[in-house]
């Protein structure tokens, strides 16, 4: 597979973090390949498009505010790494603020096919 430009994938993490910003999750499925992989702290094995986009609407429906704080990005062969702090409010007013380092990858034709998603889960606790 030819590797994707860093213009496009500085373009796909832009649109991904302002998706869900924006509690757009179906902006979000159009950036994932069908065949994704997600992986995120405390989980045993990869999630499929399915599962990850049902964590990504609880997310959403859990939260009523959302803003990435981006702390560090880095582009690599055909993707990037980010820092950041995701700071997000629940309907009943709880506050999270969660550090998070993901490694993202992109594949041809721009879209996202893996997701590693390093963090605390504890962290995400005053949301459930």
């Amino acid at each position: 597979m030819p590797a994707t430009d860093a213009r496009t994938i500085g373009d796909v993490a832009g649109r991904l973090f302002t998706a869900i910003e924006k509690g757009d999750a179906a902006a979000v499925a159009r950036l994932w390949s069908d065949d994704i992989a997600v992986w995120r702290a405390g989980s045993r094995r990869d999630d499929d498009k399915a599962r990850a986009m049902r964590v990504i609407d609880w997310f959403i429906g859990a939260t009523t505010q959302r803003r990435y704080e981006t702390l560090d990005r880095r582009l690599f062969d055909g993707g990037f790494v980010q820092q950041h702090v995701l700071h997000a409010t629940g309907h009943a007013g709880q506050s999270i603020s969660l550090r998070v380092c993901i490694v993202i990858r992109v594949g041809t034709h721009g879209l996202i096919d893996r997701i590693d998603e390093y963090f605390d889960p504890a962290g995400i606790a005053p949301l459930l």
